[in-house]
């Protein structure tokens, strides 16, 4: 959204206002902000607050610096995290954030956005997907659509939804289709960059092709995921605990279908009858210190499972975080058609 767009001047009209409110789109509520002859906001104003001006005057030239709300809630543009529970709380749907002289730099939709995370991204989408072939013969896997539209668009618009403007996609076969269809992000308010893997890198080489990321921890993910992952819960497990790496991960159940020893020498002590052992596995997303990718060799190939391997092994501090919603990993054909079932029900 042009800013200019939501932005009116304090001496207009609430007639112009009105014109200004009735041409906005793609926001969850109509809502203009007043600025003086300086480019400083002053109020906001909805259509509200012009229905109770009409019903006390019936004036359509009344300047909008006098029926503003000027004690409107606003945040300050900071590079940290931004807790928007609060604001939510207070039942806000637009959140305007301003630079330190008061001029608006853009606004929250806080009926879209769930979270502000300080994180740049890169979504891993080079591989071939021999397995999902001849699906992938023509289209990469990360194309391949799940209802309306392709698998890793569902992942960036959730990344977007928390707040992240700015995305790196790693790519190698068939990349000239997700660049042809994303360009450069604008479309979606946000950066777009791709990394191109002139070999394979691995799960995690592609990391080292950035010249500088602006964040101080980044967010890598798989491409062919299909989750409502929290990536807000998980960041903020990383910062609380001073982890180096956070991993989302999910449950993995064994079901043993006999009794089951646990045995002294050749004695039985104890047995469980058709026991579930359950395990946390990998679930393909990380928040990692910008300081890791240091470790990674420059262009070649290397796996994040190889990062976490010798990261534990130097004492550093690796966590896991479980996905509590839905995930599924498009790597068979059967997942794929489990995916296309499962989102049928929630679109």
């Amino acid at each position: 959204m042009d800013i200019k767009n939501i932005v009116i001047d304090s001496e207009q009209s609430i007639r112009k206002a009105l014109v200004k409110l009735n041409a906005i789109r793609d926001v969850s509520r109509l809502i203009l902000f007043v600025s003086d002859s300086n480019g400083k906001i002053i109020g906001s104003l909805t259509d509200g607050d012009i229905r109770r001006s009409l019903a006390k005057d019936g004036d359509l030239n009344i300047k909008v610096k006098d029926i503003c709300n000027k004690n409107f809630v606003y945040q300050i543009e900071k590079e940290s995290f931004l807790d928007l529970k609060s604001f939510k709380k207070k039942d806000i749907q637009i959140l305007p954030i301003l630079d330190v002289n008061g001029q608006l730099i853009r606004i929250i939709d806080l009926e879209r956005i769930k979270s502000v995370l300080p994180l740049e991204c890169m979504i891993m989408a080079g591989g071939r997907g021999k397995r999902l072939s001849p699906l992938t013969d023509t289209v990469p896997k990360p194309m391949l659509l799940l209802g309306s539209k392709p698998i890793i668009e569902h992942n960036i618009d959730r990344l977007i939804s928390f707040g992240i403007k700015k995305i790196y996609i790693s790519v190698k076969y068939l990349g000239e289709q997700i660049q042809d269809y994303f360009g450069d992000g604008e479309n979606k308010g946000i950066k777009i960059e791709y990394i191109w893997e002139d070999e394979p890198l691995g799960t995690a080489g592609a990391l080292s092709l950035v010249e500088n990321f602006e964040t101080e921890n980044i967010l890598l993910m798989n491409s062919d995921l299909f989750t409502d992952v929290d990536f807000e819960d998980l960041y903020l497990e990383l910062v609380k605990n001073g982890a180096d790496m956070a991993v989302a991960s999910t449950e993995y159940k064994i079901d043993v279908p006999y009794a089951v020893f646990e045995t002294k020498n050749d004695k039985v002590v104890n047995f469980k009858e058709k026991p579930t052992y359950v395990y946390h596995s990998n679930a393909g997303i990380y928040i990692l210190k910008k300081s890791l990718i240091d470790r990674i060799p420059k262009n070649s190939y290397y796996d994040i499972t190889d990062l976490m391997e010798n990261l534990v092994n130097e004492g550093g501090k690796l966590i896991h975080n479980p996905i509590l919603g839905y995930w599924i990993d498009i790597g068979k054909p059967i997942d794929y058609k489990q995916a296309q079932e499962f989102i049928k029900h929630i679109e």
